[in-house]
């Protein structure tokens, strides 16, 4: 089993920054990518942003430019950096893994956080 621990999220003024920070515990061997997901209310879960353990990413085209992905494997800690924040980026916020290839498809991710919320005012 692997724990997924969201920290960082919150309210921010259009054009701002967040940064969130995922802290993985558990048996950690086995996850090859870890990701963040976003859902806004009424609408599907989407991928933000993904990274393997190789370093390969995926961004999101909506946030490509603007959001960062990094990972810390010492720390066993996945971050997303979310800077030029829009109210479209409204949402709750989800870490998750997968000991799958990068991927965007939710049902390919065996383990999820708890949930973050970013607010951004305009």
């Amino acid at each position: 089993q692997v724990h997924l621990v969201e920290s960082g999220g919150g309210l921010v003024q259009a054009g701002g920054s967040l940064r969130l920070a995922c802290a993985a515990s558990g048996t950690i061997f086995s996850i090859y990518t870890r990701g963040w997901f976003r859902q806004a209310p009424g609408k599907q879960r989407e991928l933000v942003a993904a990274i393997s353990k190789r370093g390969s990413t995926k961004y999101a085209d909506a946030v490509k430019g603007r959001f960062t992905i990094s990972r810390d494997n010492a720390k066993n800690t996945v971050y997303l950096q979310m800077n030029s924040l829009k109210p479209e980026d409204i949402a709750v916020y989800y870490c998750a893994a997968s000991t799958n290839p990068v991927t965007d498809f939710p049902v390919r991710y065996n383990y999820w956080g708890q949930g973050t919320q970013v607010t951004v005012s305009s």
